[in-house]
């Protein structure tokens, strides 16, 4: 690719690079948020996502190349504050996700006298396909003792703390939130610009919890999307449920009637967000033998060391010179549907660099983003099986832990979490 030397290339390079450190929120005044397109032209179909829907987007849609994912905590115990941010929010994602500004006066044909409702980073920018996926935490329906904004009953046997996993080592302050936002683009100014205008609009009642900025998808939900590579220099997300296929979808991602005891959490699903470091120094220095070894998989294919092509199924009993050709602890092995009653993640997750730890070593890996019918059924048991017996785990440190209620989409005229606080 050529140099590109411009002011709006170097502005990314530094935000792509920025890690979670580099959300750059600056949090002003409560704004008002309604549809704007001040200054920029009109966005092209193919670089918007449609918003409203029966499911709301950055799901199943085409996995983006960038992210910019966030924990917000409540701030405020007025329920109808909540509820008015939330209405700002969906008008204020709708307008971005169009590809315009936020606010009546937008970044620059506002009162000369007040803040802009709009931060102004993304003017003259494309959608670049930006959806934004908003969820809840444990901690938005009770703080342990009592309900929270008036949503007794309303919390799902589901939305469980997720338990403390073998090897663990989760920091709380970049773990759990009442809320999360997943803004994910083909820009990572795009998607840093929706994080910061929600981040903006919400001074007074949320307040940043944990910020991760992630680059270069780790797997894809289309059929014409190429499987990328993680940062061990693998593919992954060979077998990721994908957007077409209905009925792994309904099995395994949305929630059914018969399949929650919160009504308003049908045609919705559960976001499982993990922050997953990888020991880069050790890992580049290991055999090309035990890298395939632990994964289960030949590096240069993707294919499964007992054959075929990269979609090939797995044999895993097949015999080696000294055991199964894919070794019983391998990543492949240990995680693999079989073993595990045939449950299935979609798996959205991106890679991460922020910087150096201060020993010289890169602070990097996956931040890891799956979405779950029941994270009781299809995350924990797997995370358990992968935290005891994975080969893969002499090379990850797991930092962060969350688990979201990620409601249905909305039809316009409602706002995100209506069926919530209005069932």
């Amino acid at each position: 690719m050529a140099k590109d030397s411009s002011p709006v290339f170097s502005r990314r390079l530094l935000l792509t690079s920025a890690g979670a450190g580099g959300a750059g929120l600056a949090v002003g005044a409560l704004a008002q948020a309604a549809f704007g397109g001040q200054q920029q032209a009109a966005p092209q179909a193919s670089d918007v996502v449609e918003f409203y829907g029966e499911h709301q987007a950055g799901i199943t849609t085409a996995a983006q190349d960038r992210m910019h994912t966030v924990g917000f905590d409540v701030v405020s115990e007025d329920r109808d504050k909540l509820i008015a941010l939330l209405k700002e929010w969906t008008s204020a994602i709708e307008a971005m996700t169009q590809g315009k500004e936020v606010g009546e006066g937008g970044a620059t044909s506002g009162s000369y006298d007040a803040p802009p409702s709009d931060t102004g980073e993304a003017v003259g920018l494309s959608a670049a396909n930006l959806s934004v996926t908003v969820g809840f935490g444990r901690s938005l329906f009770t703080d342990g003792e009592r309900p929270r904004f008036g949503l007794e009953g309303k919390l799902p046997e589901a939305l469980i703390e997720l338990p403390h996993f073998s090897g663990d080592m989760v920091e709380d302050q970049r773990s759990h939130g009442d809320i999360v936002v997943q803004a994910c683009a083909n820009d990572p100014q795009v998607a840093v610009h929706a994080i910061r205008n929600l981040s903006r609009l919400g001074f007074g009642t949320v307040r940043v919890r944990w910020s991760q900025i992630g680059f270069g998808r780790t797997s894809k939900t289309t059929s014409d999307q190429q499987t990328p590579r993680n940062l061990f220099g693998f593919k992954d997300g060979t077998a990721n449920i994908l957007a077409d296929d209905a009925d792994a979808l309904n099995q395994h991602v949305w929630v059914g009637k018969g399949a929650t005891d919160q009504p308003w959490m049908v045609g919705g699903t559960y976001m499982v967000a993990r922050r997953i470091r990888m020991q880069i120094e050790v890992w580049d220095r290991s055999a090309l033998r035990e890298q395939e070894n632990s994964v289960g998989r030949i590096k240069s294919s993707g294919a499964p060391l007992s054959g075929g092509d990269e979609f090939t199924a797995p044999d895993l009993a097949m015999a080696g010179s000294n055991g199964p050709i894919i070794p019983v602890d391998s990543h492949v092995a240990v995680l693999h549907p079989s073993r595990h009653n045939g449950v299935q993640m979609l798996r959205r997750g991106f890679n991460y660099t922020d910087g150096s730890d201060g020993l010289g070593r890169l602070d990097a890996g996956l931040f890891f983003i799956a979405f779950v019918v029941d994270a009781r059924t299809h995350f924990v048991p797997l995370q358990k099986a992968m935290s005891s017996n994975d080969a893969m785990n002499e090379y990850l440190r797991h930092t962060s832990s969350g688990l979201y209620a990620v409601p249905p989409g909305i039809a316009k005229g409602q706002y995100l979490g209506q069926q919530l606080f209005e069932s």
